[in-house]
């Protein structure tokens, strides 16, 4: 039985994230300036030639599902690498902290240069436009930050979670996450997340504070090159 979750960009661009799809009813994506997150409806033939049809020359699109990925005539693939997505176990509470506030355009480029620094994943400037961010400013840096990417009915990815480097072991990721779940479950929604398999570190952190495997994600980020 599949799944909402085993295919996360169909089932957003199909249902809560609709307003943001390009595409046809057979392969959807984000616009490219938001995230470059794209989807088949299915594995048939004419699902693979629509989404192989959605970007322009030298554009990327990040694929993740549950099932295998097919392979797209004319792509070369940038990246492909097996991800864990994680279901909250319970709801987390909601959490006040002084330090946090919620950002906003005018922190769309200190947000895309933390982002960059510290790869928590695709990110843009436009990266708001899915969902609330929140973020800790010392001394005018921003030097932590998380936020909401894809939803689906009744579910909210947490996303662009990462600190800055010279912050890293003051438990900042951890408040993070704690806050952006707790503003998800307060919402009524059932907060995940995805990292990479490999990364036992984030993996481990995650599970201990209230995560659970759900599934295996199979992850190709994808550049058309004809």
């Amino acid at each position: 039985m599949t799944h909402i979750l085993d295919r996360p960009a169909w089932n957003a661009l199909a249902t809560v994230h609709s307003a943001f799809a390009e595409g046809t009813p057979l392969a959807k994506r984000y616009a490219p300036s938001i995230v470059p997150f794209a989807a088949m409806r299915d594995d048939m033939v004419e699902s693979i030639a629509a989404i192989m049809a959605l970007p322009l020359f030298g554009e990327t699109m990040a694929l993740v599902e549950a099932g295998p990925i097919p392979a797209l005539a004319g792509f070369d693939t940038i990246i492909d690498d097996t991800l864990v997505q994680m279901l909250a176990e319970k709801p987390f509470d909601r959490i006040e902290d002084s330090r946090i506030a919620k950002l906003g355009e005018n922190d769309a480029a200190d947000m895309l240069a933390l982002a960059t620094l510290t790869r928590p994943g695709p990110f843009t400037l436009r990266a708001q436009s899915l969902g609330a961010f929140w973020g800790i400013r010392m001394d005018g840096r921003l030097v932590a930050m998380g936020g909401q990417r894809m939803r689906q009915p009744g579910f909210a990815e947490l996303s662009g979670l990462c600190v800055h480097p010279d912050m890293q072991g003051k438990g900042l990721g951890k408040l993070m996450l704690r806050f952006v779940a707790g503003e998800i479950s307060a919402g009524g929604e059932t907060v995940y997340l995805h990292a990479y398999k490999h990364n036992e570190g984030a993996v481990g952190l995650y599970r201990s504070l209230g995560f659970k495997i759900r599934s295996d994600m199979n992850f190709r980020v994808v550049k058309r090159t004809e």
